[in-house]
């Protein structure tokens, strides 16, 4: 029972990497991004993070099961997939976001609603970036999936997400890592 659990698990998650949009092109031809540059901040803040190497207090939630230790994450790349995954810098997508900015928020918000990143909110104070906070939603006739993303630089980052899929369920995860010094 607990094996069949765990197949399905593992190929739900090969579901959805299959079906990600993995954006290769994410820059406009002119090399100048529309909105705020998500992938290459995040791909950054891997780089910066490797090199620190900072333990981080990780806590994983999948319903009501958890576990939590203070580890040394060893690619950030992949602790930070699902908030690369959110840049909107796709060429097609030039006039698909709405950009609001005021005094140090900037907000995006998806003017289609079949974009799966919904809404990006950054949050700085004195050009210093304090939060950038992430909504993604995805559905077809298998699953639906949500997702809120948070990152406080140096601090802490959350993902929240719920999935409900068709044959096998709803879940809900939560994955935080509060940076120790």
């Amino acid at each position: 029972m607990v094996r069949a659990r765990i197949i399905g698990f593992i190929l739900i998650l090969f579901f959805f990497y299959s079906c990600s949009d993995n954006n290769k092109n994410s820059k406009p031809e002119s090399g100048a991004l529309t909105y705020f540059d998500i992938k290459g901040y995040f791909q950054a803040e891997a780089k910066r993070l490797s090199k620190k190497k900072s333990l981080v207090y990780k806590e994983i939630l999948k319903n009501d099961q958890k576990e939590a230790k203070k580890i040394q994450i060893n690619n950030w790349d992949k602790e930070f997939s699902l908030f690369i995954e959110s840049d909107i810098n796709k060429p097609s997508w030039v006039s698909s976001y709405s950009v609001n900015k005021n005094n140090d928020t900037l907000v995006y918000k998806a003017l289609d609603p079949d974009l799966r990143t919904k809404e990006i909110k950054i949050l700085k104070k004195a050009e210093k970036l304090l939060l950038i906070s992430i909504k993604n939603e995805a559905a077809n006739k298998l699953y639906k999936s949500e997702e809120e993303l948070y990152y406080f630089p140096d601090s802490l980052y959350k993902i929240i997400k719920t999935q409900e899929v068709r044959i096998i369920g709803k879940n809900h995860y939560q994955i935080s890592g509060e940076f120790a010094e």
